[in-house]
């Protein structure tokens, strides 16, 4: 049986935040012209644009994800770092979680390896009393930041559905970024808004993200989409309980090749995960 931990009060803004964004800091194929792209003419609206990008992305089946998860509070400051690559058809994604060095810059924790399915964030090298040879399983339904803070790097398919519910956005210009050229968006994500439009594969988790998970109910973005509207960099800022997020999504090699096989029942760890 997979024991599931929740808690209760307003200390829990998110319930394994405390393992990531606390936890963590402790342990410290569309063709090109498939759309209309805003260029700051005004012929389109960009938050149309900006909208759509979700739907680019599954289009595009697949790619390699490097993210950033910069993570603020009080006079702390910690960044979490991963690489993996993603199925955007099958939200399925695969991500080596790399945790901050000590102050002598020595690693204190192996890294992290997640897999992101639809609905569970599945983690190995967890820690905290978990066996070396087992998973942690989490429905992202539970938790209240909706996977966009928990696992230390925000599922990409997750942070782009975000943008559903983008509000205020406007054109900033035409940048180049990794040799593409890209248009650079800024905004604010409604969250609500983009619960009530997200996949059915995204909307339990971005439903209790806005419910309950953040201290504010918008997100401020920036966002840079190809000639095909795909996102090629996203940043979100996040305000969770007294600790102040900012997570970056970088996608490229679009059309990767995604294995991963999510694990067995018995290679689930079933038992109490130490305090951090």
């Amino acid at each position: 049986m997979v024991q599931r931990h929740r808690r209760t009060g307003a200390a829990d803004a998110v319930v394994v935040a405390a393992v990531t964004a606390v936890g963590l800091m402790a342990v410290a194929t569309g063709c090109s012209g498939s759309g209309a792209v805003a260029d700051g003419s005004g012929a389109v609206d960009p938050g149309d644009v900006v909208r759509k990008s979700a739907d680019s992305l599954v289009r595009a089946g697949s790619s390699k994800a490097n993210t950033s998860m910069e993570m603020a509070s009080g006079g702390t400051r910690v960044t979490i770092r991963g690489t993996g690559v993603y199925d955007f058809g099958r939200q399925l994604g695969r991500f080596e979680v790399v945790l901050p060095r000590d102050p002598a810059g020595k690693a204190e924790h192996r890294p992290i390896t997640e897999l992101m399915s639809d609905g569970a964030l599945y983690m190995k090298n967890r820690g905290a009393g978990v066996p070396a040879d087992k998973w942690v399983r989490i429905e992202t339904r539970s938790l209240s930041d909706g996977n966009l803070v928990t696992g230390g790097a925000t599922d990409p398919l997750a942070a782009a559905e975000l943008l559903r519910g983008a509000r205020k956005v406007g054109f900033v210009g035409e940048e180049r970024l990794g040799g593409t050229e890209v248009r650079h968006y800024r905004g604010v994500v409604d969250l609500r808004a983009a619960a009530r439009a997200a996949s059915a594969g995204q909307r339990g988790a971005l439903g209790a993200a806005a419910r309950k998970g953040f201290s504010k109910g918008s997100v401020p973005f920036d966002v840079y989409l190809d000639d095909r509207g795909r996102v090629r960099k996203v940043r979100q800022r996040f305000a969770v309980s007294d600790v102040n997020v900012a997570s970056t999504t970088l996608l490229y090699g679009f059309g990767a090749d995604v294995k991963v096989r999510l694990p067995a029942e018995e290679d689930i760890f079933a038992g109490k995960i130490a305090e951090q």
